[in-house]
């Protein structure tokens, strides 16, 4: 079962419940927002959302708190998302359970997050012990940002992109980190830099990046910003091969980064956590 945004926890109090709680987990059906940009049957694009959590904490069965990281991978194809207050709400259900260990753990967040994104997700956790090992990393690429360029429109405008189908087809990775939405809900500001890889005819930078600032009043959840982004350059330039990856600044201790492209060789991002996430 889904439910439409508007019903969901976003903009309103809420009681921050500390013991387990499955029912806090507010899933929203993707199809509304994909019908929007022409997507229906099968999806033209392959990928995933990773979630990470960096505010999860239990108790032991002597109630002594732990604490972890906690990484969710989730399905582009499955159908749902959850809201992502919903999520943060039901983290926190955990804050006053009593769990025989980290595997109790894993067991009820794949099962609860498996039953609100509607399809098996991957959950991972990462230790104190092991809190050393993540690693910070940026998105690699060609940095758009450096263009000296004139912005006029604040929406985002598929016109925009370009591509020069009359040249010699060119493999890029382009980058940039002025990539903002707002919450479709409460239309609080979320940040992101984004990478497009692609090979195809070479796209218009500018133009591009000028596309890209125009989400800055967009309403949309992350994912759907991904899915439009995607589109409109499937769509306006073209290209043989597409990926397109943004990692999100966190709220409410997650972030989220969500990865689509169309072609098989295209391998999934890792989960390097930005300077600013």
């Amino acid at each position: 079962m889904s439910y439409a945004p508007d019903a969901s926890p976003l903009g309103k109090p809420s009681t921050y419940k500390s013991e387990y709680d499955p029912s806090l987990l507010f899933p929203i059906a993707r199809q509304s927002k994909r019908d929007e940009i022409g997507l229906t049957g099968t999806l033209p694009f392959f990928g995933v959302d990773i979630w990470n959590a960096y505010e999860v904490s239990w108790l032991n069965l002597r109630g002594k708190p732990q604490v972890a990281i906690a990484t969710v991978t989730v399905p582009a194809d499955s159908p749902n998302i959850v809201e992502s207050k919903s999520f943060k709400l039901y983290l926190n259900s955990f804050n006053q359970t009593k769990l025989a260990g980290p595997d109790a753990l894993l067991d009820l967040l794949r099962a609860d997050l498996s039953n609100g994104f509607g399809a098996p997700v991957h959950v991972a956790l990462t230790l104190p012990q092991d809190f050393d090992k993540l690693a910070l990393g940026e998105l690699s690429g060609l940095l758009l940002d450096r263009l000296d360029i004139d912005v006029a429109a604040y929406t985002p405008d598929a016109t925009l992109l370009r591509a020069s189908h009359d040249e010699p087809v060119v493999e890029e990775t382009l980058v940039s980190h002025l990539l903002k939405s707002n919450c479709l809900v409460t239309g609080q500001p979320d940040w992101a830099s984004v990478q497009i890889r692609y090979v195809g005819a070479q796209i218009d930078q500018e133009g591009l990046l000028q596309y890209l600032i125009g989400f800055r009043n967009h309403n949309e959840f992350h994912e759907q910003c991904v899915e439009r982004i995607f589109m409109d350059i499937l769509h306006q330039c073209r290209p043989q091969k597409l990926a397109v990856y943004a990692r999100y600044t966190r709220r409410g201790g997650l972030d989220i980064n969500p990865w689509r492209s169309n072609f098989s060789t295209g391998q999934r991002p890792a989960n390097l956590r930005g300077a600013r996430q």
